[in-house]
């Protein structure tokens, strides 16, 4: 009976939160207008001077079915670009992304408010085979609200469709000397917004670079809004 408990009370926290979410959605098209956060297009990538390099890649053919993937595509791309250390996953749900970074020889730590479990299977990038994770696998976890002070902590700050945290993040960033990488999506509980007529991402990534980060932009390979933004401090 227990464990049904857990599973009906984490049931009813999740329908809380979406339905604030919504709320929220709704309020800031209210209260702000149309934030252009739709799917960028090539002619917008184009405009941008750092978000220009995507438009080749926006060309090739994307599969929808690996939204998925979305959390092994984020742990490839961060390990084959970065050297392992510390990472806070702000908003990492039930822990994948970071079992992976774990895994590949990162410190990784969840910071969610809502407390998860690890899942106990995923399906590998490559072969699409289920991969069993063993019963006593563990990710260190602060089932909190994400602080910028947290960011001291930490080498790396990650966010994948993070609402709300986006803003926090880069300033945490740039005030501890850490780099960042967003997934962002729709513009939700941001502190700031941006002006009417242009894209969210193209003025998120301008607002890295003017905190003094060197942005480099990458497109994972899943439908939907698969634009990263990886933000590193200048030398």
């Amino acid at each position: 009976m227990g464990k049904r408990k857990d599973r009906r009370e984490t049931s009813q926290r999740y329908a809380r939160i979406s339905q604030t979410v919504l709320q929220s959605a709704l309020s800031a098209d209210e209260d702000f207008g149309n934030h252009q956060d739709t799917p960028l297009t090539d002619t917008v990538l184009a405009s941008s001077a750092q978000l220009a390099g995507l438009v080749s890649q926006s060309q090739r053919r994307e599969l929808p079915k690996m939204k998925k993937f979305r959390f092994q595509l984020l742990h490839q791309w961060i390990s084959t670009h970065l050297e392992p250390g510390r990472v806070a996953d702000v908003g990492g749900g039930k822990g994948l992304l970071s079992y992976l970074l774990q895994e590949s020889g990162w410190s990784a730590t969840v910071i969610d408010p809502i407390a998860q479990s690890l899942p106990t299977k995923y399906k590998e990038l490559s072969s699409s085979k289920q991969i069993h994770i063993p019963a006593a696998a563990q990710v260190p976890r602060m089932d909190c609200e994400f602080d910028p002070a947290m960011a001291q902590d930490f080498d790396l700050l990650v966010a994948m469709h993070a609402h709300g945290c986006n803003i926090q993040m880069v300033d945490a960033a740039a005030h501890f000397g850490c780099g960042v990488i967003l997934l962002p999506c729709c513009v939700i509980d941001e502190p700031i917004h941006p002006p009417p007529g242009m894209h969210w991402i193209q003025w998120l990534v301008e607002y890295v670079v003017a905190k003094g980060f060197v942005v480099e932009p990458f497109r994972l390979n899943f439908k939907g809004q698969n634009i990263g933004i990886y933000g590193r401090k200048m030398t």
